[in-house]
């Protein structure tokens, strides 16, 4: 059984806002990432999940349990990062913390002081005067100091600074190493395609695609970009047949687009040519999405 899943989910807010038809799963044990720009519809699915919307129809299930109908008893698994954070009427963090370690019924907080230290947090501070990360890592600790199977974020990273964001991602990718089912919201592909096993495209509500990070790595074809140091050797390459996938005959460039199992031929042929630089481009989840969202409006 899937861990988390969602079937033919609809809300509907009128004037084409919200979600429409969305089908997901998510495995035990799988990390998906759910991209999109703001407003195309991730925080009202999470929020979904967590049982604090009701559907316009469809359904989506924790374990097999109806969000909306069981979300007391789906929370006690999750740990949550809300999009909007807003803190109960406490002092500090450290109140916070040891309020919300109470409620989980925790007899230790080794694991909480762990993740302060890592994240660098002052958990001394002000609840309401924190800044927008200082939030967002204590969030983060609350979510998961409970050591839940199940973990919802929604634009976790939002605010944090660079160094700050790979700490907050490192502390995520040791829960999805421990067998934890993740799904991340996020409009930042980069962050994604490092952590995830999965990911998700969602445009104006609708899922448009879901790719595997493992198709993504390793295509079966790849593209090298290639400047000759002269015309002629230009010419000669160009006469060879390969696909060439873009040109660009003022700077005497080409990239083409070559088979893995194809690319010593190419190298082979580029031998006798005068080659002022060849360079692989990355094919990443970003472009997969690009192609696929060009498609789409066609």
């Amino acid at each position: 059984m899937d861990t988390i899943e969602i079937k033919n989910l609809t809300k509907d807010y009128g004037n084409k806002r919200g979600i429409f038809d969305i089908n997901l799963t998510i495995k035990k044990g799988e990390m998906l990432g759910f991209v999109g720009t703001n407003g195309s519809g991730k925080t009202t699915t999470i929020r979904s999940l967590m049982g604090f919307i009701k559907p316009t129809s469809g359904h989506c299930f924790i374990n097999g349990k109806e969000c909306w109908k069981n979300a007391s008893e789906n929370a006690k698994n999750i740990g949550y990062v809300p999009g909007e954070i807003a803190f109960p009427d406490l002092k500090t963090g450290n109140e916070f913390l040891k309020n919300q370690a109470e409620f989980l019924h925790l007899k230790s907080g080794d694991y909480a002081n762990e993740m302060t230290k890592k994240l660098q947090l002052d958990t001394s501070a002000n609840l309401k005067r924190m800044s927008k990360g200082m939030k967002q890592k204590t969030a983060l600790v609350a979510a998961l100091m409970g050591n839940p199977d199940i973990i919802l974020l929604d634009e976790p990273t939002t605010g944090l600074d660079p160094l700050m964001r790979v700490a907050f991602m490192n502390l995520i990718e040791e829960e999805h190493h421990k067998g934890k089912t993740i799904l991340m919201s996020s409009h930042m592909f980069e962050e994604v395609q490092e952590s995830c096993d999965r990911v998700a495209l969602i445009s104006d509500g609708h899922i448009i695609d879901i790719v595997s990070m493992n198709d993504i790595k390793n295509r079966p074809c790849k593209d090298y970009k290639i400047e000759f140091l002269n015309k002629e050797d230009f010419k000669k390459f160009m006469e060879l047949g390969f696909n060439a996938a873009r040109v660009q005959k003022k700077y005497n460039q080409v990239t083409v687009n070559i088979k893995n199992d194809e690319i010593n031929v190419l190298f082979k042929e580029l031998k006798g040519l005068k080659v002022k630089f060849i360079s692989e481009i990355p094919y990443t989840l970003k472009r997969h999405f690009d192609e696929v969202l060009k498609v789409e409006n066609n």
